[in-house]
């Protein structure tokens, strides 16, 4: 398969270098390391077992990049209004559409440019980032569940899970990809915000009782909120547990993306991850109240708001 990754940091890379080991034609639309990653290479670091890519079909410019079968979207959510344009020379009748970028608002927006029928969404629960010019390092997890936008379950689906699991990334077809958005939230919202605003990572958080219990409380609103959406099927209550148990178990000295994002001076995904969902929750009477307490919070920090 012919594959245009569009946001190739961190977790961009991971996906399609695996999906290049497999055998498919990947094409990264390259910002940083352009240099480094055209000219040497890429190199993955993972508990699974690293690898090292000679060659990497790297671009500047989505322009140069032809059109695609599959286009796999990572790029950070603040950058979305530059998303349909960097999509759009990758586009023939064919292609499907398949963003895997955290929060709410990414397939509706990609629906609105190139129609629905051809998008999909994917929630991908991995602990992973960039470490020096032409590396990535993998530390836990990397499972992706997907599905299509406008619901149910699909050939096409299945087909691009089995793609993924038989390049090593443990991948699940959804039919309510809703559900699995806002049990992504469950952890993105408290970590994300919590870890940038305190500058700990979560094994701190959750070795505190006082914090521990926060998260627990903030996990507890995202699921009432998700629940007003008339998903499938309710989030339950020991999903949260699940959360806490997973977050301990692998990622308690993980910095998350928005305290890494936040560190390094860069915008947060604040639309995606905080304000639409707690738009979302608002229109059906739930009240997130910690979570919009966080948001302001972060939005506090961030250079518009000053």
């Amino acid at each position: 398969m012919k594959i245009g990754v569009i946001g190739a940091g961190a977790v961009g890379l991971y996906y399609g270098s695996l999906l290049q080991r497999a055998g498919h034609d990947v094409r990264f639309l390259l910002r940083r390391d352009y240099d480094v990653i055209t000219g040497s290479g890429l190199t993955v670091n993972s508990p699974r077992g690293g690898f090292h890519l000679e060659k990497i079909l790297g671009f500047r410019d989505s322009n140069d990049m032809g059109t695609v079968d599959l286009v796999l979207v990572a790029l950070k959510a603040f950058a979305n209004h530059l998303l349909a344009e960097m999509v759009r020379p990758l586009v023939a009748d064919h292609t499907a559409l398949l963003t895997i970028q955290n929060g709410l608002g990414n397939e509706e927006l990609l629906a609105e440019a190139f129609g629905g029928d051809r998008v999909l969404g994917g929630v991908a629960m991995i602990g992973v980032n960039r470490g020096e010019p032409g590396v990535v390092n993998h530390m836990a997890l990397g499972s992706i569940r997907l599905g299509e936008f406008n619901g149910g379950l699909s050939p096409r689906s299945d087909q691009l899970a089995a793609m993924f699991n038989a390049a090593g990334v443990t991948c699940e077809a959804v039919a309510d990809l809703r559900k699995v958005r806002w049990e992504k939230l469950v952890w993105n919202i408290p970590f994300n915000g919590l870890c940038a605003l305190t500058n700990q990572m979560p094994g701190r958080l959750l070795a505190n009782p006082a914090t521990r219990s926060l998260v627990a409380e903030i996990m507890d609103e995202v699921i009432a909120g998700g629940n007003a959406q008339g998903l499938s099927e309710p989030i339950s209550g020991e999903y949260r547990e699940e959360m806490l148990a997973s977050t301990a178990r692998h990622t308690s000295d993980y910095r998350p993306s928005m305290m890494l994002d936040r560190l390094e001076g860069r915008p947060l995904e604040l639309e995606a991850i905080y304000r639409i969902p707690l738009r979302y929750a608002a229109r059906q009477g739930a009240a997130m109240v910690r979570v919009g307490m966080l948001h302001a919070l972060l939005d506090l920090g961030e250079p518009a708001s000053k």
